[in-house]
């Protein structure tokens, strides 16, 4: 199944940052710490050009703290970015941003050159939460919901600093399959995009691998050598009573409970990729697609040959 979610009101947020980017200094990306790779908008790249940019792993108070670290130094050794993590119990991240900011675009943040800012995210990355944090204020709508704030704002977080806050995005086509699973289990995506059972089964494929000790705890089960997915959403389903008539299990229920269990992290402190790992997947994502364009090309020269519209090309032994 490839997951693919992209509304209208996104292409509106493209075309709104196209025009602002001109003016802007700096860039900050609001990244999920539990999954920051598949969480990075590869469009935004292509949309800000080589201005500076700094990444913020927000919610790292949901993900592992041995590789949030990890994910902070690959982002800091890339040229002109640079990159902190963030969680919602820091009461006061506005002179973290600023500093960080600052350092990005040094001769900036004056009234007479004031820093502008642009920050972006994808959908429930939790920007609003912290923007209203920032300005002490409800300055933004919130909530447990990919796609709440629609309109562009500018708020003021200091003299001489300008944020632009733009709704939460997505790109038009997610070519890493594991990334499309990641995003739709963080809240990412709407849930009519989905399917609960599969992106719990994937789910569950990873953290039998990265995180089978979480899972024992949680569930109070004992992993078995060679358990597959769908056997384990199973027994979870019968640890917690999803069942329906004649024993039967309710893998719905049973794939909602996991996935509910790990956006609020009371499966534990979970990340999904690590950056040698979302590297892969990356590359194997980049080799099937340009695969497909190739076999796209070259249904349409024969479309365009049978309707003559191009000449067919001469045979080499001709």
């Amino acid at each position: 199944m490839a997951i693919q979610w992209f509304p209208g009101h996104m292409h509106l947020t493209k075309k709104a940052i196209s025009e602002r980017i001109k003016e802007i200094d700096v860039v900050i990306e609001l990244l999920d710490a539990r999954l920051p790779g598949s969480s990075a908008n590869p469009m935004l790249a292509e949309l800000t050009g080589a201005k500076p940019a700094l990444k913020v792993l927000n919610k790292q108070d949901l993900a592992d703290p041995v590789r949030t670290p990890l994910w902070l130094a690959h982002y800091n050794s890339q040229p002109g970015t640079s990159a902190i993590a963030l969680d919602a119990s820091e009461t006061a991240p506005a002179r973290r941003l600023i500093d960080a900011c600052h350092a990005l675009a040094p001769t900036r943040g004056s009234m007479v050159k004031p820093m502008r800012v642009l920050i972006c995210g994808i959908p429930n990355v939790g920007k609003s939460t912290l923007i209203n944090t920032l300005t002490g204020k409800r300055a933004t709508k919130t909530g447990d919901e990919a796609g709440i704030t629609k309109l562009e704002q500018r708020i003021v977080l200091a003299d001489g600093f300008y944020l632009w806050d733009t709704p939460g995005m997505l790109w038009p086509r997610i070519i890493v399959a594991k990334s499309g699973y990641n995003l739709a289990a963080s809240g990412a995506i709407g849930r009519n995009a989905f399917n609960e059972e599969e992106v719990a089964l994937e789910l569950l494929d990873y953290l039998i691998q990265a995180y089978p000790a979480l899972l024992e705890a949680r569930y109070k089960l004992k992993l078995t050598p060679g358990i597959t997915d769908e056997q384990l959403l199973e027994e979870i389903g019968r640890k917690r009573g999803a069942v329906l008539s004649k024993g039967r299990v309710n893998l719905q229920k049973a794939a909602e409970i996991v996935i509910y269990e790990f956006r609020a992290a009371t499966l534990g402190r979970i990340t999904l990729e690590t950056p040698e790992e979302f590297a892969q997947w990356l590359a194997a994502g980049q080799l099937l697609d340009a695969e497909r364009q190739v076999k796209k090309d070259r249904i349409e020269t024969d479309r365009l040959i049978r309707f003559k519209k191009i000449p067919r090309p001469a045979r080499e032994d001709s």
